[in-house]
């Protein structure tokens, strides 16, 4: 193979994201993605109960809206009497109607 296309080929695997390196690992060695990235996990029961997982901080917290800073963006929980009923380092269960979630 000539040295232009191995350079390429050596270009090509240089700009693939870290994430997706990260990923590969994950899947290869069966090890759960949110030990590996610090994936956030949400659990909801119905609309009225959602546990966090793996977030890093409060950036909002009204009755009608809730912002997370997760390790790889932020969550937004909207809806009506939010309240965090339950919170330490790692996760947080809140409670009320929940109307949305989204990734931002």
């Amino acid at each position: 193979m000539s040295r232009i296309r191995r350079k390429k080929k050596r270009e090509r695997a240089d700009q693939r994201p870290a994430f997706g390196r990260r990923e590969q690992l994950a899947e290869s060695l069966k090890l759960p993605k949110d030990m590996l990235l610090g994936a956030s996990i949400l659990t909801m029961t119905g609309s009225h109960e959602l546990w966090v997982e793996n977030y890093k901080g409060i950036i909002e917290y009204t009755p009608q809206s809730i912002i997370l800073q997760a390790k790889t963006g932020q969550i937004s929980i909207c809806g009506c009497g939010l309240v965090i009923d339950y919170y330490t380092n790692e996760d947080m269960k809140i409670i009320g109607d929940i109307r949305c979630v989204s990734y931002l």
